[in-house]
């Protein structure tokens, strides 16, 4: 029923408050796929700051001729939504395995509105889930997911972070720079124009939805002279000072990957949920101290947060929860009440504020449960993953 709401939302038969966030896949996409269908990617466009493989989902609605572009776009959105409760519905069934991650899945794209289905996230996260419920079966498989993932948009390189030493990273990460090199060499011959992302990319500034931005909503009201405007396809603050903040959250994300490496030297316990976890604490990380944090990047937490919930090994149940809610705030951040976000005023910031708060309070959480679980009470000794199923489900739940 919730999935029926949501396409009465994208389809503009039920009004939601705010901006109209089936514009982007009715122009934008649109638009970029009118391009892309001619053999070249939209160089001269600087909305399209995506990997090159960003085009098959820009043209995958050419599947459905018997449906124009925009529904065609979102029928395929709800069937990857449906495909990722699959996956979680059979995975949950499984000795060791829970069915929280299909329930969060559940309850979260719908608290999201209808910005889960009119951007072609989902479609990634779809991608980016498989990866992580197969990893322990298939490391290639995960790999080969994960390198075709980052070129769709980048993220899901970082399902690789908590592959377990040994074996499960030698045979992952090989295959995922072998399948990214490999989709982006077919790229760029298919067509001209892949790599300009590149150049737009790098000109972004500060979004007003991001952590960073918290400086300029308060400054505004205390002389500022910088204001919202857009750019770049988005709305960012320009102005005095602007550049500073953005080289701060830069600085920030380099920061936070440093500790995702030390991280990485020093863990020890590596059982089944390690590699999701890990991916979810990289992608908290990522998404947390972005310059931009779109409301589009939640609909990656949940699904990764659901999978962590699909384990019971798993420890992440906080940091989930905390996801949860602030994706449920986030539907109010944009597109109910966006224009107050952009004005600055109290209501605006405020509903700002919670969102990336608990977004902040969920990383913080994360990390420190990571590192606890895999570096302080494994000590100095590594508890690898058994190779038999029946085994590691032993290890799991705890079976004598």
């Amino acid at each position: 029923m919730s999935r029926i709401v949501l396409l009465l939302c994208v389809l503009r038969v039920v009004v939601v408050p705010g901006p109209d966030v089936a514009v982007e896949v009715d122009q934008i996409y649109r638009s970029w796929f009118d391009v892309l269908k001619t053999g070249t990617y939209p160089e001269s466009d600087v909305t399209w700051q995506y990997p090159p493989g960003a085009a098959l989902p820009i043209l995958a609605p050419a599947l459905l001729p018997f449906l124009d572009y925009t529904a065609g776009f979102f029928a395929l959105a709800l069937l990857c939504d449906a495909f990722v409760l699959g996956l979680f519905l059979h995975t949950g069934r499984r000795p060791g395995r829970s069915m929280q991650g299909a329930w969060l899945w559940v309850a979260a794209v719908p608290l999201l509105g209808p910005t889960a289905y009119a951007r072609y996230d989902i479609m990634v996260t779809a991608v980016a889930v498989a990866a992580l419920l197969c990893a322990i079966r298939s490391p290639r498989l995960l790999g080969a997911l994960a390198g075709f993932g980052a070129i769709l948009k980048v993220w899901p390189a970082l399902l690789l972070v908590g592959t377990a030493n040994g074996r499960a990273t030698w045979r992952s990460w090989p295959v995922a720079a072998g399948a990214a090199s490999g989709v982006l060499l077919l790229c760029a011959l298919w067509m001209p124009g892949s790599l300009t992302f590149l150049s737009y990319q790098s000109e972004r500034g500060t979004e007003v939805e991001s952590l960073g931005a918290t400086v300029f909503h308060v400054a505004r009201h205390f002389g500022w002279e910088g204001g919202a405007r857009m750019n770049y396809g988005s709305m960012e603050f320009l102005g005095p000072y602007v550049s500073w903040v953005t080289t701060a959250s830069m600085a920030l994300t380099v920061a936070a990957f440093g500790w995702l490496v030390l991280w990485r030297f020093r863990a020890r316990r590596f059982v089944t949920s390690t590699t999701a976890d890990a991916a979810f604490v990289a992608v908290l990380l990522f998404t947390t101290t972005s310059r931009v944090i779109s409301p589009q990047y939640m609909i990656w937490l949940v699904g990764l947060a659901a999978v962590c919930l699909a384990y019971r090994s798993s420890r992440m149940r906080r940091p989930a929860h905390l996801v949860l809610w602030a994706t449920a705030v986030t539907q109010f951040e944009f597109p109910v009440w966006f224009s107050h976000v952009t004005q600055s005023d109290l209501l605006g910031m405020a509903v700002l504020f919670l969102r990336n708060g608990l977004l902040v309070v969920a990383t913080l959480s994360a990390c420190r449960i990571l590192w606890r679980h895999t570096v302080t009470e494994a000590g100095t000794v590594r508890i690898p993953v058994p190779a038999a199923p029946a085994e590691r489900d032993k290890v799991l739940t705890g079976s004598p």
